[in-house]
């Protein structure tokens, strides 16, 4: 037992320092990994052995793949392309405007990373909103909390969803038919609830509405060729995504091999193309796989899983909506990442006490994906988007979000617990 407080406190104050910002949470994380296995060696409860066991490489694998293709697309300017044509066919109406720019947001972040996807949309979303005259705070705001949502659809929409279906050994289309068509409601609610939090600044018609007009998609697409084969490329993965458990092969070696496949057609600079990809996040992900490794090692997880198990006397489906909400609370106020890898080995314990942890895991992915709306720190899009505010005269604040995302939040996780309940019996299976 004293392994496992040792253990909890470890983890404990290294997700203190990662979330304070009073280190670099990369910086932090790998602090905290570091004492961990330092301290289960020398309390005989964790070796490196048993860390390097700890690291989920299918995740990493599939993250790394992904954030490769991402990095060959970002120069060719096919993001900003498809942000200005939404402006255009928007016609400088408000509320068209942010349907479009959240529904392109929304689409790519279903397949890419929504942090990419919000760093490089919401700077064309900021100028489209200057060349109107009008405040850019409604779109940005709706773009990462609709592309947070989105994300949840599909397996390789959100890190969250990447690691649940790592450890539960889920396909692509498993998320495409458990919870996709529940993240579509999910994701309608949000809209209409964005559109009402914002009616009075989308009521407004613009100054210069005919502007927009002049905007050509065309000149914002650096690199058509480029953009083509990258697209061709990333076709052929969601397509390989699709049949990847009948073909037994894992995820993470698809991603990889499209991302090899396009570095051999494209041909960029690869040292421009390595600089884009986010290896503070990959080294960040292996040190709280290894934290958590030290967790289940020193018997912690194995205790809070007894703990949780008690609920085996609610009704199943009471027990799945009770973990949508804490997750959720959980991860509007922590990133939902650690979250969903600490609770990732409980679930999983939990399968030896007899409870059917399928539809858990879909109660943690809803959580975790749709919780991350609820504050600035929810989630890395809220922080990006804030950031890039900051450029504007109206800079996203956090009492701001409180009257915005915070509804929203309780919005999504009300519809997904109403939509678990109905699709309880299919979640099931």
């Amino acid at each position: 037992m004293t392994a496992a407080i040792v253990s909890g406190l470890i983890f404990a104050i290294s997700l203190f320092f990662i979330f304070s910002e009073k280190l670099n949470r990369t910086i932090a994380a790998f602090a905290g990994a570091t004492l961990m296995v330092g301290v289960g060696l020398a309390m005989g409860f964790y070796s490196e052995t048993e860390a390097i066991a700890s690291i989920d490489f299918n995740t990493l694998g599939l993250l790394l793949g992904m954030m490769i293709l991402v990095a060959l697309l970002e120069p060719t300017g096919f993001f900003q392309y498809l942000a200005v044509w939404a402006a255009r066919l928007s016609r400088g109406r408000p509320v068209r405007l942010m349907v479009l720019l959240g529904t392109v947001t929304t689409l790519l972040s279903m397949f890419l990373d929504n942090v990419t996807t919000v760093v490089l949309i919401a700077p064309v979303t900021i100028m489209i909103s200057e060349i109107l005259g009008i405040s850019a705070v409604p779109f940005l705001v709706a773009e990462a909390l609709l592309s947070d949502t989105g994300g949840v659809a599909t397996l390789v929409g959100d890190p969250p969803n990447i690691l649940i279906a790592s450890a539960a050994e889920l396909s692509f289309t498993d998320f495409l038919t458990h919870s996709l068509p529940i993240v579509l409601i999910v994701w309608l609610a949000a809209l209409l609830a964005l559109r009402y939090l914002f009616r009075h600044e989308l009521g407004r018609l613009p100054p210069n509405m005919d502007a927009i007009l002049k905007l050509d998609p065309k000149q914002a697409l650096d690199d058509p060729k480029a953009a083509g084969q990258v697209l061709i490329v990333l076709g052929v993965a969601l397509l390989a995504f699709f049949v990847h458990h009948r073909l037994h092969i894992l995820p993470s070696f698809i991603a990889l091999g499209a991302a090899a496949i396009a570095l051999l057609w494209v041909r960029p600079d690869i040292h421009a193309t390595l600089q884009r990809i986010e290896w503070s996040v990959l080294a960040f992900f292996t040190a709280l796989f290894v934290m958590v490794g030290g967790l289940e090692q020193a018997g912690l997880l194995h205790w809070l899983a007894t703990l949780v198990s008690g609920a085996k006397a609610l009704p199943p489906v009471l027990f799945g909506v009770i973990i949508i909400w804490v997750v959720a609370a959980l991860s509007a106020v922590v990133d939902n990442i650690p979250i969903t890898i600490a609770l990732i080995p409980i679930i999983l314990e939990l399968e030896t006490a007899g409870i059917n942890i399928a539809p858990l895991w879909w109660a943690l992915a809803f959580g975790a994906g749709f919780g991350g709306n609820g504050t600035i720190i929810g989630s890395t899009a809220n922080i990006v988007v804030v950031s890039l505010s900051e450029r504007t005269q109206t800079p996203i604040t956090a009492k701001l979000w409180s009257k915005r995302g915070l509804p929203v939040m309780l919005i999504t996780c009300a519809v997904a617990s109403l939509l678990y309940v109905l699709a309880f019996p299919f979640l099931s299976r």
